[in-house]
């Protein structure tokens, strides 16, 4: 896969109007803010090497995007766990699904058009048909987004990290997932090519909230709440989120 050229204009644009989250209503006060703990160790199993086949394809195709997305993904979160003196374990399961037959996360079923992290068995799920659909419309970008901002919870949930809203966790997964594609793309992992930026931003943009009512239960940020994070994490990495 070589991503095209990343988030120069555009997120330009957008840090330079960077605000806090806010609510519309004045009642329900300001937005949390979203921050990241250390890395920390954890009792978790010794991390398991990602598959080294599926980090060498050419990413030519959405399948070959998708396992290159997984495994540079956690190829990635290995070395910031190692670097700073923690141990990174690697998901157990990684499920195409495709509309209702997605599996359970608990007692929760798997829904239609979704992709998600389960902390009860430690496994990511997507529905296919929809991930492929975002691709074919909205380019690759769309799997570099879905993938990391998934794996971003996985890291939350080794982590341990705490969150009072839902929309604290999705805006720092965000975060995660641009910090992960800065780090991969200054490892030479990855090459930015000409046109990500519009891919990136119109991605995030089409999976932000239409409403600015973060203290929902299920809420991810607007469009440009989740654009923002995304930059933030991009341009400072992951120990800015």
């Amino acid at each position: 896969m070589q991503l095209r050229r990343l988030l120069a204009i555009s997120l330009l644009a957008l840090t330079t109007s960077c605000g806090s989250v806010t609510a519309p209503d004045p009642e329900a006060g300001p937005a949390p803010e979203v921050t990241t703990p250390d890395l920390i160790e954890t009792d978790l199993d010794p991390p398991a090497d990602p598959p080294s086949s599926d980090c060498e394809v050419r990413g030519e195709n959405f399948s070959e995007d998708v396992r290159l997305a997984r495994c540079m993904t956690e190829e990635f979160w290995t070395q910031q766990f190692t670097a700073s003196g923690g141990t990174y374990q690697p998901i157990s399961r990684f499920v195409e699904y495709n509309g209702d037959d997605g599996p359970a996360c608990g007692d929760q079923p798997a829904v239609p058009n979704n992709a998600f992290y389960c902390p009860d068995g430690h496994f990511i799920a997507y529905d296919a048909t929809w991930l492929q659909s975002l691709y074919d419309q909205l380019g690759d970008g769309a799997v570099y987004l879905v993938i990391p901002h998934e794996f971003g919870h996985s890291v939350q949930n080794q982590l341990m990290s705490n969150f009072e809203f839902s929309v604290q966790a999705e805006l720092q997964a965000d975060c995660y997932a641009g910090g992960t594609l800065n780090g991969l793309i200054a490892a030479n992992r990855l090459q930015a090519q000409e046109g990500d930026d519009v891919e990136l931003m119109a991605n995030l943009e089409a999976a932000g909230d239409p409403t600015d009512a973060w203290w929902e239960p299920g809420a991810h940020g607007t469009a440009q709440q989740r654009q923002l994070n995304f930059a933030r994490g991009f341009e400072r990495g992951v120990g800015a989120c």
